[in-house]
């Protein structure tokens, strides 16, 4: 994916339903973008992509242009209780990419 010096907007649904349009800025991610914008992503391992606790969903049209998810993300997803297959990814693992303008992003249930 290309990285460039433009900033997209990204439309993000919180846990309460409530959205919320922001700027992704480009070299963050997308956990580092919801983090820095105050939405209630722990990140407690930093974007090191071993915790979960930036868990999103994304729409299946976003997740076709993305990377696979590696092992160690994999792993992590399938032991959350709201896993889903076909939308789930770390937030921490997404990149910033000019194509993604306009993503909407749910935050995942927080878990128990």
């Amino acid at each position: 994916m290309t990285t460039t010096k433009t900033i997209t907007k990204i439309n993000v649904i919180d846990r309460d339903g409530s959205e919320r349009r922001v700027d992704w800025e480009p070299e963050q991610s997308l956990m580092e973008t919801l983090r820095d914008n105050d939405f209630p992503i722990l990140a407690s391992c930093g974007g090191t992509a071993s915790c979960a606790t930036c868990h999103v969903f994304l729409t299946q049209e976003v997740m076709a242009h993305l990377e696979p998810r590696s092992e160690d993300e994999l792993e992590l997803l399938e032991d959350a209780e709201c896993y889903d297959e076909s939308r789930s990814r770390l937030s921490c693992q997404v990149r910033h990419d000019v194509k993604l303008d306009d993503l909407q992003v749910v935050i995942a249930p927080e878990e128990d």
